[in-house]
């Protein structure tokens, strides 16, 4: 197998992710112990039993997928038969888990650094009043048409924050932009879906956090890593800290332009996705962008068994 690693971001997240993982694989079960170590408080326990408002809280939800997709990569690296890993990508958050994962950046740093980056989107969320809304079922030029519209109307901010499939994409930015143009575009027909986060992400509205970024990725060490990233901001792979960096800074004030990183990674020779996180949000993305592509899903031990068959 040519294979790409993609790893979930924020809303895939759901209380009892990653307990069947930790129960069934004493890799798995390090890698909780080791991040509840290291926060100072039960993540794996919030992660098994929530309560569900205090895992969707920005400032939980963030650290809590990464380290059960990390648990779960554990599990898969030890394994070993993935094939040629060509590239590795993730959504906004899920960038820190593909670096980690290819070795830029050790678990520890990257747990912390994830969990710095949530506090800072969290207080720019809460200091910039935002949303974000999922819209399926309108062209991207006519999408961009009326966030231009809004914005210019009201002086207020509106942006296509994620280009995730053909078909769907997600707007971001001050609420009472966002609920005109949501409005408007149920009178064109298309289908709008709130977003349960705490800000517009991906917007100007996350500059302030974008700032506290930059102070924090400047002292951290990122290492050259062997599979390039198919970033977020570009849709072209990168792999030396200094652009691992800037990445990572911009992406926050930037769209996700997932779309176009699955069409450059399928165009690129890549012939098996294989996601590891919870739930399956990205692999009906890439079906959707690349129709008949091979998508495995690694979400707990029905799924690792499945993958590598007893013999």
């Amino acid at each position: 197998m040519k294979v790409a690693l993609v790893f979930p971001g924020q809303g895939s997240q759901y209380v009892g992710m990653g307990k069947e993982a930790f129960e069934a694989y004493p890799e798995a079960a390090r890698v909780f112990r080791l991040a509840d170590k290291i926060l100072g408080f039960p993540l794996s326990r919030l992660c098994f039993e929530g309560p569900e408002e205090e895992l969707n809280d920005t400032l939980n939800t963030q650290p809590a997928i990464f380290v059960v997709s990390m648990a779960l990569w554990e599990v898969l690296k030890r394994r070993g038969g993935l094939g040629e890993i060509l590239f590795v990508a993730g959504h906004s958050l899920g960038e820190y888990t593909a670096l980690a994962a290819a070795g830029a950046i050790g678990f520890e740093e990257g747990l912390l650094l994830v969990r710095t980056r949530a506090q800072l989107m969290k207080e720019a969320g809460e200091k910039n009043r935002g949303g974000m809304a999922a819209v399926i079922g309108i062209e991207p030029e006519r999408l961009e048409e009326i966030c231009h519209r809004v914005s210019s109307r009201t002086g207020l901010c509106l942006r296509i924050a994620n280009r995730n499939s053909p078909e769907q994409y997600v707007l971001a930015g001050h609420k009472e932009a966002l609920e005109e143009a949501s409005q408007l575009l149920r009178t064109l027909g298309a289908k709008v879906i709130p977003l349960k986060v705490s800000g517009a992400f991906h917007t100007e509205l996350m500059s302030e956090a974008q700032a506290g970024l930059r102070e924090a990725l400047a002292k951290v060490n990122f290492k050259p890593i062997a599979f390039p990233l198919v970033a977020n901001t570009s849709a072209r792979p990168i792999q030396e800290p200094a652009e691992i960096k800037e990445e990572l800074a911009t992406q926050l004030t930037k769209p996700v332009l997932w779309k176009e990183s699955v069409e450059f990674v399928a165009e690129s020779g890549v012939d098996t996705f294989v996601e590891i996180g919870p739930k399956r949000v990205l692999a009906g993305l890439i079906k959707r962008t690349v129709p008949g592509a091979n998508v495995l899903n690694i979400e707990g031990p029905s799924e690792l068994e499945n993958f590598f068959p007893k013999s």
